[in-house]
């Protein structure tokens, strides 16, 4: 069987690191690309540094005005502010019996991609990295998260999720999990980034400095909670074992774990703040779940926009 033709939008934290790997391990790869980062891969190359192996690699790449609709597999990598616009230089490349495959923040992306595409024509995914593209146009991962799940919205165990879990599986450095219930595994990462983004934003702060200060544990967890009661009215109440290991994470005293929501804000950039806080606070109204902190969370980034958007910022 011909390997899938797998066009990878954006060639930065995520899609870079993914669909380098990819690309490594021999598999058939695109990145669509605006102008600049085509210059910079042509000249330097795709490179990776990692804690499991670093690399440098030629890659194919292409432009929204040059695609054809030839690729099996489209995977978004996006920002999910820029959603509209990924899609329109998509539309194009999508084979007539090819697939999306989403790795966004948050879960309403979904919807305005079956509107688009068709239900059967959108995968669900979710992505756990802490990567970015560092100063020197190298991607950088920064802990030995590397996990991406991936299944039908249907909860079917399709051959072309078996198909693509595997060019994963044998991939370096990923992780691949293909599951029967992945809108359930989308709202639990909604949960637990959520959460990360309510605190990190609110107090500008990695999980360990807020953990070590006075209060910063209970106010994690409660955050955790309200998060899982917002995830429960809306069908899907997060299991055990995953309230379990995230409690334990916003425990960590020593954790340098941040966010990419707080990282925006640093750098004085546009955050997901609609497609993450916006949502869950959305959710959390309509089933009459309180949740101060992050209704605070919320308005504190908005905020920030607010002084951005007036060219105010330090």
């Amino acid at each position: 069987m011909s390997k899938p033709r797998i066009l990878v939008l954006g060639a930065g934290g995520t899609g870079g690191y993914f669909g380098g790997r990819l690309a490594e391990n021999g598999a058939d790869v695109t990145f669509l690309v605006r102008e600049g980062r085509r210059k910079i891969l042509l000249e330097q190359g795709l490179r990776i540094e990692s804690p499991f192996g670093d690399t440098q690699i030629a890659v194919r790449t292409v432009l929204a005005s040059e695609v054809t609709p030839i690729y099996d597999t489209v995977i978004l990598t996006c920002k999910a502010y820029d959603l509209d616009a990924a899609i329109a230089s998509i539309a194009p490349a999508v084979a007539p019996t090819g697939y999306v495959l989403p790795f966004l923040n948050g879960i309403a992306h979904i919807d305005t991609l079956n509107e688009k595409f068709g239900q059967d024509r959108v995968l669900g995914g979710t992505a756990k990295i802490q990567a970015t593209i560092m100063p020197n146009n190298a991607i950088k991962q920064f802990n030995e998260w590397r996990t991406l799940t991936i299944g039908e919205q249907s909860g079917e165990m399709t051959e072309r999720v078996r198909t693509l879990a595997a060019l994963f599986e044998s991939a370096k450095g990923v992780e691949v999990l293909a599951v029967d219930d992945i809108v359930q595994r989308m709202w639990e990462k909604l949960v637990h980034l959520s959460t990360a983004a309510t605190m990190t934003c609110l107090m500008r702060a990695n999980v360990g400095e807020i953990v070590r200060a006075p209060y910063g544990r209970d106010l994690f967890l409660d955050q955790l909670r309200c998060g899982a009661a917002i995830a429960a009215a809306n069908g899907h109440p997060p299991s055990e074992a995953f309230m379990n290991a995230w409690q334990e994470t916003f425990s960590q005293r020593d954790s340098q774990y941040s966010t990419s929501m707080l990282r925006d804000i640093e750098r004085g950039g546009r955050t997901e703040v609609e497609q993450i806080l916006g949502f869950m606070l959305e959710k959390a109204a309509a089933a009459q779940i309180s949740c101060n902190t992050l209704l605070l969370a919320y308005t504190n980034v908005k905020a920030y926009e607010q002084r951005r958007t007036a060219g105010r910022l330090p």
